[in-house]
């Protein structure tokens, strides 16, 4: 029997994908087995599976020909007797629980695993309402950015190649796309939030989901609106200082998967950022109290086509600053972090996590890689104002100016003087 973390590791991919394909199934066939019918045929074949490894290989097959006694029955019934479909949700929950409970005997020194699994069948069972709610309200749009999402990470990345093309060692195609994996299950959670929550709940939650999406998208779409006449320029400024406040805590969660080392040296600061960008756009709230915001309509963000540029910057960025950094002097990796920066934080924060990496702890970036991220996040501020400028208008410019002098001056004063 596999050790319990891996087995644990076989249950999460199993109950992801059983989500996955149900959600699928859910949204265009209704009345067939669904997210949670789908998520427990998955389990159980994880389950059977493991308990083959220790009775062999029959049970396997005796699982499989179970499964399907239950998915025909219901419909040989159907069709002899013309009377509504009664589910087989309650079938299969009772066949995994089959294997819960043989699991118990299985693995007496790890019985977290077979808990685990009866109570997640429990709360998968309770909550039904919530979770066909759920894949009702998905449009087409959002559907389609979940497949495009499962495309990036189930078929495209185990096909790349995971070696580096360079003498550097930077230029790691399979590397980058992990990058893109991560960026765009940020993008791609937030993007889900903000279609359920944020087009809802007002002014203060819409600019923080939207910021949690894409910073820069949400800036450019409440600058147009601003042009066009659907709102005022104060609660445009109010939702673009929103938006902004949440640069942050995308960073520290990105390189909290990617190195939690970094993460620790940059939570201080980033915390200040967020608290610095926040506070003077829910001053600007509070005074103003904008009300009859127009909704702005995110970019799917597991576009193909986004993914392949994500992946090229964060390629791009970290060869540029392995050259700099080995062949020139340190400091201008700040001219690097600044004009990578401008228009995108995510690949100058994922390349400085993985140049902290290869110093293992010892090294320029280790002492001053926040500082690099701060210089990125601060050119990010000035090219959101241009944006601003040049999209919405002076009036926009001169309400998001005092919003954003705030992070700006307090970012190049913890440069200073942080240690």
């Amino acid at each position: 029997m596999p050790e319990p973390n891996l087995v644990f590791r076989h249950l999460g991919l199993a109950l992801v994908l059983g989500l996955l394909v149900g959600l699928q199934r859910e949204h265009s066939e209704a009345g067939r087995p669904g997210m949670r019918t789908f998520t427990l045929i998955t389990v159980l074949g994880t389950v059977t599976a493991l308990l083959a490894e220790k009775f062999g290989g029959w049970i396997l097959g005796a699982g499989f020909l179970g499964l399907v006694a239950a998915l025909l029955l219901p419909v040989i019934i159907l069709s002899r007797e013309e009377r509504a479909d009664p589910g087989i949700t309650t079938d299969i929950a009772a066949m995994v629980m089959f294997g819960v409970g043989a699991l118990l005997v299985v693995l007496p020194d790890a019985p977290a695993i077979p808990v685990a699994i009866g109570g997640g069948v429990a709360v998968l069972l309770q909550f039904k309402p919530e979770l066909h709610g759920f894949a009702q309200r998905l449009g087409d749009q959002d559907l389609r950015a979940i497949m495009q999402f499962a495309l990036i990470t189930c078929v495209i990345l185990p096909v790349v190649p995971d070696r580096a093309f360079d003498s550097y060692g930077v230029l790691n195609p399979r590397e980058a796309w992990l990058m893109v994996v991560l960026i765009v299950g940020i993008s791609l959670a937030g993007y889900i939030l903000y279609k359920f929550f944020g087009e809802k709940v007002g002014i203060v939650l819409g600019g923080l989901l939207g910021g949690a999406v894409s910073s820069t998208a949400t800036t450019v779409a409440h600058a147009r609106q601003v042009r066009s006449g659907l709102k005022g320029p104060q609660g445009a400024a109010v939702a673009i200082g929103l938006a902004n406040a949440m640069v942050f805590p995308r960073i520290l969660v990105a390189v909290s998967v990617v190195t939690p080392a970094f993460a620790e040296t940059l939570l201080l600061p980033m915390f200040m950022m967020t608290l610095l960008t926040l506070a003077p756009a829910v001053v600007g709230y509070l005074q103003f109290r904008p009300e009859g915001l127009q909704t702005v309509e995110q970019r799917n963000p597991s576009e193909l086509r986004s993914a392949l540029f994500f992946g090229g910057m964060y390629l791009g960025v970290s060869y540029a600053l392995a050259v700099v950094r080995q062949l020139i002097t340190p400091e201008y990796l700040y001219l690097v972090a600044a004009v990578s920066g401008l228009t995108d934080m995510d690949a100058i924060t994922l390349s400085t996590a993985r140049m902290y990496i290869l110093e293992e702890g010892v090294g320029w970036i280790t002492q001053h890689g926040w500082r690099l991220l701060l210089t990125a996040s601060l050119a990010n501020l000035v090219f959101k104002w241009l944006i601003s400028y040049a999209l919405g208008g002076g009036a926009l410019a001169r309400r998001l100016s005092w919003i954003f002098a705030v992070p700006f001056l307090g970012g190049a004063g913890l440069m200073i003087w942080w240690r």
